[in-house]
């Protein structure tokens, strides 16, 4: 535990750092959502059918452009043969890594939701979904990006790569974020998919940070 609470505030100062690491998804995300407007239609009947899709897609994509990060930094100093060689717990390492990451690029997706679905013209039940959705799916988003990040951290140029390991499988998180947030626009229960995506956390929380050690041990090789 002390090594995993150690590596989980050695990645939060040094983002904080260099904060344009995390900052940039963030405004991506941000730019991204307010132009829909522009390019579709003003009319709020037309943008609330569209948000769940519109805040769901570009929350995956402002996840992958901060992937990048995840191992890149440490990979370049050496840090992360020295962490692979270490007697510490690799897995653990790699858990409080992802975390760092959730704080740094998830954790302020969903509380900058409220703000942007009203933008998209939701009302505050579906709001109220929203955030419950990106609360148990976000995670995944990075548990599931470790792993892509781990397989590709020795090649240089690799965000198209990464993003066609990751991207299939976050299908499945988007399918079910997007179909809760639309049924409860219409009073519909909803039940499954948060079943669903609980249940995708856990079965990431629970081999991402053990696939991720290995698949990085196999990059380092």
């Amino acid at each position: 535990m002390n090594i995993f609470i150690k590596t989980l505030t050695r990645d939060l100062k040094m983002s904080l750092r260099n904060p344009f690491s995390f900052l940039n998804p963030l405004l991506f995300f941000v730019i991204a959502i307010s132009l829909f407007p522009l390019a579709i239609s003003p009319e709020s009947h037309t943008l609330s059918n569209i948000a769940p899709g519109i805040v769901w897609v570009t929350c995956m994509l402002s996840v992958l452009l901060s992937l990048n990060a995840l191992f890149h930094y440490d990979y370049d100093n050496g840090v992360l043969e020295q962490m692979v060689i270490s007697h510490h717990s690799l897995p653990l390492i790699l858990l409080a890594k992802t975390i760092a990451h959730w704080l740094l690029t998830g954790l302020p997706i969903i509380l900058l939701s409220p703000l942007l679905g009203m933008t998209l013209f939701l009302d505050a039940e579906s709001i109220y979904v929203l955030m419950l959705t990106l609360l148990l799916a976000t995670p995944s988003l990075s548990l599931i990006g470790a792993i892509g990040a781990s397989l590709i951290v020795g090649i240089k140029n690799s965000g198209m790569l990464l993003s066609l390991l990751t991207f299939p499988l976050y299908i499945p998180i988007l399918i079910f974020a997007t179909s809760a947030v639309s049924q409860s626009q219409f009073n519909l229960p909803i039940n499954g998919q948060l079943y669903f995506l609980a249940s995708i956390l856990l079965i990431s929380l629970m081999t991402s940070p053990f696939v991720s050690a290995i698949a990085l041990k196999a990059s380092l090789d």
